[in-house]
């Protein structure tokens, strides 16, 4: 498979690496943007746009500074997020996705591992991460058997991360001392993995997310790490954050950057001179049209602001050298929550509003699919929100954040 490297684009842009990349990103909004279309055809990134990622340093965003990597801090890595996702929902979500992938093994896993994948270069890691497989050791590693839905970027790895629960005399392994079994993240190159297709979906079209097999693959040791683990064995504070804090930063910063997008898209055709749908008849949309406008631009910056707030006060705590609290860990996954729920509801209106112009292939179309896909991601389910009202009312005391909801600390 080819990485960004072995691509010659011509058209692709030169972006400086002096910029941060916030502003990178902001930078090739138009770039990504001329790019969707095209992408959805294909059903992945043109190769055009991953050598645009690669070039802008994005798939390092996440990477620890001892592998040349930007290790981000939350709040810039929101916003970078954000951005791409404002210019193409899947070129957004192709990088999260990869991040996640990317940035956990790089922290997590044995020094020669990451130091072997990560010494050279940044090559893409995606997958699925939920224990889907069965592990079985083998001398020193592990023989891997499963079947995964929905590897977010599938189609652009050179590296999985899937998940898998070990198993020992026919039944699962408990973490010592423990009643939790031993549930791993295995990292595995893409030739040992059978790409099952079946990215059959209305959104979100060009992520390359098929389903996927792995049949008694051979993982050693050292290319796995504990599906939960919060300590970082490359890198710095970032990765007390874990896997779910990662993907929760992620997913935040798709929710607002699609729905940032899809208001000035309206707003648009609100005021052109022309060509507005039957529901805007006069430029400026009217007086109901202005009012259910301004209360979508409010659900949208609440949002915004809240995830805002939450990370910044996050970012506060890491560079303290303290952990994350239980608190902390309730908001995020809050944030998370509302931004997908509100900007859900702000994609309907404005889609309501766009009539005609909205239900034909299009920015806007694409935009109301993208976003109707990403509200289905299981971290935005409602027993999640359950678990955050059950921590916010008081009745978390003594509980942990695990991967699906509160949890007694082993």
């Amino acid at each position: 498979m080819r990485t960004g490297a072995d691509l010659l684009i011509e058209d692709a842009p030169v972006i400086g690496r002096s910029l941060p990349l916030v502003e990178r990103a902001r930078a090739l909004t138009e770039f990504f943007a001329d790019r969707a279309a095209r992408n959805e055809e294909l059903g992945r990134l043109t190769d055009e746009t991953l050598q645009a990622l690669q070039d802008g340093g994005f798939f390092g965003m996440w990477i620890p500074r001892c592998f040349g990597g930007a290790e981000l801090s939350p709040v810039a890595a929101l916003e970078v997020i954000e951005a791409l996702c404002y210019a193409d929902g899947s070129t957004g979500w192709v990088l999260m996705a990869a991040q996640v992938g990317m940035g956990s093994a790089a922290a997590y896993l044995d020094p020669a591992a990451a130091s072997a994948i990560f010494g050279r270069g940044h090559p893409i890691i995606a997958g699925q991460g939920a224990p889907n497989g069965r592990a079985e050791p083998d001398g020193k590693g592990y023989r891997l058997t499963g079947r995964w839905f929905y590897g977010s970027g599938l189609l652009h790895a050179d590296y999985v991360h899937t998940g898998g629960v070990v198993h020992e005399n026919g039944k699962p392994r408990m973490l010592p001392g423990t009643n939790t079994p031993d549930v791993r993240i295995f990292i595995l190159p893409i030739r040992d993995v059978e790409l099952l297709g079946n990215w059959d979906v209305m959104g979100l079209k060009a992520t390359g997310s098929v389903d996927y097999a792995i049949n008694g693959a051979y993982v050693p040791e050292e290319y796995t790490h504990p599906q939960q683990t919060r300590t970082p064995r490359q890198g710095g504070s970032l990765y007390r954050l874990g896997i779910s804090g990662i993907g929760a930063i992620c997913h935040t910063g798709f929710a607002l950057g699609t729905g940032r997008r899809f208001l000035d898209e309206l707003a648009k055709v609100a005021t052109a001179p022309s060509g507005r749908p039957q529901l805007i008849p006069q430029p400026g949309g009217g007086e109901s049209f202005q009012e259910q406008f301004g209360l979508a631009e409010a659900k949208l910056r609440a949002a915004r602001a809240l995830a805002r707030e939450t990370w910044s006060e996050i970012e506060a705590t890491l560079a303290a050298g303290e952990w994350p609290s239980v608190r902390q860990g309730t908001l995020f996954r809050l944030a998370l929550n509302y931004a997908t729920s509100a900007v859900a509801e702000v994609c309907d209106t404005a889609y309501r509003w766009a009539g005609g112009l909205a239900l034909r292939a299009g920015t806007m179309q694409r935009l109301f699919r993208d976003m109707q896909a990403g509200r289905q991601h299981i971290t935005t389910g409602p027993n999640i929100l359950r678990e955050c009202g059950k921590e916010l009312v008081g009745l978390g005391e003594g509980k942990v954040w695990g991967g699906r909801g509160l949890i007694d600390p082993d």
